[in-house]
């Protein structure tokens, strides 16, 4: 089963991303700020990060860099979704990472097809290194 993880400061926003997501099957958790963010990722291992960007502590910004910069978890799917929407701010979010992302106020099909097609590709990238995995094994016991 999928795993997402809804960080976001604010309680109504975190509280309306979670009633969107009630159809979608999958294990939700949350997080309140930036490095609660990063705590959540290390022990919920989520397949997919929905992250605001203005949070305390960490920046999404910061946040998201961080974990793509981790080799345990950049794998992990990453949807910001900021009130921001200047070309700087999306140009930051693509430096940082973010796989993907949608602007404040949501509109909940946009979010559920994002979530949809981000999920099927997280699967397909797992599919893939657990093939590369099992090759390299065949390979390692050839020699």
């Amino acid at each position: 089963m999928n795993r997402i993880l809804i960080a976001d400061d604010n309680d109504a926003n975190r509280e309306l991303l979670e009633a969107y997501l009630v159809g979608v099957d999958c294990e939700l958790e949350t997080a309140v700020d930036g490095q609660d963010t990063l705590d959540k990722v290390a022990s919920f291992k989520p397949d997919l990060v929905l992250l605001d960007v203005m949070m305390p502590k960490l920046s999404g910004f910061e946040v998201c860099k961080r974990l793509k910069d981790s080799p345990e978890f950049r794998r992990v799917m990453v949807l910001m979704v900021t009130a921001l929407n200047e070309l700087g701010d999306h140009e930051r979010a693509v430096a940082a990472g973010t796989d993907d992302f949608l602007s404040k106020p949501v509109n909940k099909i946009e979010l559920l097809k994002r979530v949809e097609i981000m999920l099927k590709l997280k699967g397909t990238e797992d599919e893939l290194e657990r093939l590369r995995q099992y090759i390299q094994e065949m390979e390692e016991q050839r020699k």
